[in-house]
């Protein structure tokens, strides 16, 4: 598993993988798979994410903030497509897909109401 934050990255390591030739004679390497997920580059991101800033400050909501984290959400896909994408806009909390996962109750009718004031201004 190899990801990055740039497409060009993970075609680096990709090649760099691929190109690995054995120093024992008697060794052969064999590489199945490859990049099978696009990384969420933040070019196409850009003017969404600002757009969702200005609609909770607009409406009294703390700022949003940011994080590239290199995680394979199935956003990527639509990101590297062109699709202005955004992730992570779900649950509060910490540990996603793991036993430690958690999830800050008091958050949730917040974080739908902004969501709820982000869709309107989307449609408007």
């Amino acid at each position: 598993d190899a990801r990055s934050f740039k497409m060009i990255e993970l075609e680096r390591v990709d090649a760099a993988i691929r190109n690995l030739t054995p120093t024992n004679p008697e060794c052969r390497i064999e590489i199945q798979g490859g990049i099978n997920r696009p990384p969420l580059e933040l070019s196409a991101t850009t003017a969404l994410y600002e757009r969702l800033e200005k609609v909770a400050a607009t409406n009294g909501f703390a700022p949003v903030g940011s994080a590239q984290v290199g995680g394979a959400s199935d956003g990527n896909f639509a990101a590297a497509a062109g699709a202005p994408t955004l992730d992570g806009l779900g649950a509060v909390g910490s540990g996603a897909h793991a036993l430690s996962e958690w999830v800050q109750i008091s958050a949730m009718t917040e974080r739908a109401n902004l969501i709820h004031e982000f869709i309107k201004d989307l449609i408007k």
